[in-house]
């Protein structure tokens, strides 16, 4: 049996379901492949800067909340420890994150190592869980899984990224990346190997709509401006004499949430805009699996479950061309649209040219959902992560 301890900053909590929710599925797939898993989270206990922005009332709501968070929890079967660590901001110090979150992670995983002996480390992320676990000193192989952020983000954006990313990959005997492309970058920034292992979805039973009802489109992601989608807000606005019952549902949160609904108003588009906010993962999908159409043309999109997870219920997407992530995907097969980065209309043009062909639309998505269960179902990314695991204690 192999025995893995998972250590990650990005973890669903009681606070937040929805963050790094796809950490906890990977692990839960490789359980479910034959590997027994504990999981160690890095839990910064230090607020948000927008919780530390709106005064000590709103600061001090925000650190009680962190403190509330259950040390020890067990989330669909599988152990969860939350490590409390503190550092300093994240714009100037991410980097240094690792060193700070090292010494009670040293400590914690020699207390796990003595009652769940574990063979290998799964550090998700090279900065800040890798490089806190290779200053840890464990004395097991590591494995470190790069979703996008190392190295579009933190390795991109200046020399101490660079070199604390550079660090944490040289120290692991493996590297997964989500898509070929963030393999590539990753030997760039200094991995010594690498493999690609794809997230993945389930398979429900596709969604009906009910006769008559309203073509919608649909975004599920966090509202930040890389996600675009003030894209789809402007082909809403120039769809509206073609398609006048067409809505728009927007799924997630974030910063740029008030500049969207702005913008929606701007263009007289606000009575078709829903904002339905951050939902439980769950919900979501139910939600975004009952529209007509995803769109979410992002860019520096690493890989991007959320279009597989529509695809997966029957829904064509689209996507963003030149991005890591959904070239992959709409390699694998038919279903998934790319447009180019920004531009308007030809995103336009293909919600139209699907939206007026009814028969088009039903084998797009046949096609989607066919892709999906082709390539990218837990089951494989359980197996592919078990295969990996086996590699690096090779």
């Amino acid at each position: 049996m192999t025995r893995v301890a998972v250590v990650a900053e990005f973890y669903p909590s009681r606070r937040d379901p929805v963050w790094g929710v796809w950490t906890h599925r990977q692990a839960l797939a490789a359980r479910d492949a034959g590997a027994e898993i504990e999981v160690i989270v890095l839990h910064r206990l230090v607020p948000p800067r927008a919780a530390l922005e709106s005064g000590a009332a709103g600061a001090v709501s925000a650190l009680r909340e962190l403190l509330s968070e259950p040390r020890r929890q067990v989330l669909d079967g599988l152990a969860v420890h939350y490590l409390p660590y503190v550092s300093p901001p994240r714009d100037r110090h991410y980097p240094e994150w690792g060193a700070w979150a090292a010494p009670p992670l040293a400590l914690a995983l020699r207390r796990l190592r003595a009652r769940f002996p574990f063979q290998l480390v799964h550090a998700h992320n090279a900065v800040p869980a890798a490089d806190a676990v290779r200053r840890a000193r464990i004395g097991v192989p590591m494995v470190v899984s790069v979703h996008g952020g190392d190295v579009l983000h933190t390795a991109a954006r200046g020399a101490r990224g660079a070199q604390a990313v550079a660090r944490s990959f040289g120290a692991a005997r493996l590297v997964l990346a989500n898509s070929q492309g963030i393999a590539e970058l990753a030997e760039a920034h200094g991995a010594r190997e690498t493999r690609v292992v794809h997230l993945g979805t389930d398979l429900p039973a596709i969604a009906r709509r009910a006769p008559g009802e309203d073509p919608s489109l649909v975004t599920v992601g966090h509202l930040i401006a890389r996600k675009r989608h003030a894209d789809v807000l402007r082909a809403l606005a120039v769809l509206g004499d073609r398609h006048p019952r067409l809505r728009y549902r927007v799924i997630g949160d974030g910063p740029e949430r008030a500049a969207l609904e702005s913008l929606a108003a701007r263009l007289g588009v606000s009575e078709r805009v829903d904002f339905l906010g951050q939902l439980p993962p769950q919900q979501a999908l139910d939600e975004a699996r009952r529209c007509t159409l995803f769109v979410m043309p992002s860019t520096e999109e690493a890989f991007g479950v959320v279009y597989i997870e529509a695809m997966a219920g029957g829904l064509p997407a689209i996507g963003c061309r030149g991005e890591p992530g959904p070239e992959e995907i709409a390699a694998a097969g038919d279903g998934f649209v790319l447009v180019p980065p920004g531009d308007i209309e030809r995103l336009t043009q293909r919600i139209d040219e699907l939206l007026s062909d009814p028969h088009r639309m039903r084998e797009a998505g046949q096609r989607a959902r066919a892709t999906v269960a082709a390539g990218f179902t837990w089951e494989r990314c359980g197996a592919e992560t078990l295969d990996a695991y086996r590699q690096a204690l090779r």
